[in-house]
């Protein structure tokens, strides 16, 4: 009959390896069974159960010394070798599975032209690597993005997202004020994240989550500003944008509006807007910013109406917020009601956005809160676009451009880069 070997029992071993009925070799932060079979070790979760050990923690050199040859090697292979030194246990594997969504699903989910996604693929992540508030950045859309594909662990991918967020802002208000050529294409993709951000959080019934007032809640994204803000950020490093490594995420600007046939519906409410902003109050000041407005929003309109293949719809869309003068703002922000009735048109535009996961839904959550502002006199104005958005229409259907329609040379456009 063979004898049993003996063996010294662990009593300060992890709980997994004694629920196992197994010997445990106090290995830190994970002992060799748990490492094994991909299973939290007590020791990484410092735990009541293996804290406070009768004996000092027994290290990788001091247990070969009691193994066999062949042992002491199947344990080292067990262990994942980092080039850094740092034991896996002080991997974030949370922060790896964002990054690893970003590079795989959200990057395309940025603009519908493929020369961007593989920019947003590949050199975005690049530059995320030298510039801690751009990756940050990266990890907060990736993060939105779980949320809304996967609802049941929405709440715990959202405070990842609001967390990365926080940190990247942080960051980047403070390095705002030193931007330079070496830093300016993280600055460049970051803006357009945050614009992106802020239309994917989660929004809030009731808010009027796009002017700058106080009325709104608390750290809700007042979008139009918002949009704005990046665009400024783009002019100030825009010569050295446009010759580096993300130039593809700019488009020319190719097509001449003026003479642009729109459809017969959007045409005539165009007229109808500039006819009221002949009669608008406030002022010539109050009446020049919406008649710009106005103008902003036909051409507006026809560069989607007549995108070409080279133009990306998202940053089509947001020409419109860049371009009408401040004071149109700043008359939506009294809740002017000629302010809100041409921001309800501008609508019809966001709702052609609207198979984007994080654009989805804006058009009709603006136009509610529009309608909840006007009294019932001014709802009238807001008919057209109120239906056309209801009837999920989109009125401004894509057609080629026709050669008259191209200009021998290309003016960029600046708030372009989604």
């Amino acid at each position: 009959m063979v004898s049993r070997r003996s063996h010294q029992k662990s009593r300060t071993g992890c709980s997994q390896c004694k629920k196992r009925r197994i010997k445990c070799d106090e290995l830190r932060p994970a002992c060799s069974n748990c490492v094994k079979h991909s299973i939290t070790c007590d020791f990484q979760t410092g735990s009541p159960s293996s804290a406070s050990p009768a004996h000092p923690p027994k290290l990788l050199k001091q247990a070969s010394s009691t193994k066999s040859p062949g042992s002491t090697r199947s344990s080292i292979r067990s262990r994942p070798v980092v080039s850094n030194g740092l034991d896996p246990g002080d991997l974030h594997m949370g922060d790896l599975e964002v990054l690893h969504q970003f590079v795989t699903s959200t990057c395309y989910t940025t603009s519908n032209r493929s020369e961007s996604h593989e920019l947003w693929r590949i050199t975005v992540p690049k530059e995320g690597f030298h510039h801690d508030f751009l990756m940050r950045g990266i990890l907060a859309i990736a993060a939105l993005h779980l949320s809304h594909l996967r609802p049941d662990s929405a709440a715990e991918y959202q405070n990842i997202a609001h967390s990365h967020q926080d940190k990247a802002l942080s960051t980047f208000q403070t390095a705002m004020t030193n931007m330079n050529e070496m830093n300016c294409h993280a600055f460049f993709a970051l803006s357009s994240l945050i614009v992106v951000y802020a239309f994917a959080s989660p929004r809030k019934p009731g808010t009027l989550a796009f002017t700058d007032d106080s009325q709104d809640s608390p750290g809700e994204a007042s979008w139009l500003p918002l949009i704005r803000g990046v665009n400024s950020i783009l002019q100030q490093v825009w010569p050295w944008v446009e010759s580096g490594p993300l130039r593809g995420l700019l488009q020319p600007g190719v097509i001449n509006t003026m003479d642009v046939r729109l459809p017969k519906a959007a045409s005539h409410q165009l007229k109808e807007l500039a006819g009221l902003c002949e009669t608008a109050t406030g002022g010539e000041e109050a009446v020049a910013a919406y008649r710009d407005a106005v103008k902003a929003l036909q051409k507006c309109y026809a560069k989607i109406f007549t995108r070409a293949s080279v133009e990306c719809e998202i940053g089509t869309a947001f020409t419109w917020p860049v371009e009408v003068p401040d004071k149109f703002i700043q008359l939506l922000n009294a809740r002017a009601p000629e302010a809100l009735v041409i921001l309800a048109h501008y609508c019809v535009v966001l709702h052609h956005l609207d198979d984007y996961w994080w654009m989805k839904g804006w058009a009709a959550h603006v136009m509610g809160n529009i309608y909840n502002e006007l009294n019932a006199s001014w709802r009238e104005w807001i008919q057209w676009p109120q239906e056309t958005i209801a009837q999920n229409e989109r009125c401004l259907v894509w057609r080629p451009l026709s050669p008259d329609m191209i200009p021998p040379s290309h003016t960029p456009v600046s708030m372009n880069s989604l």
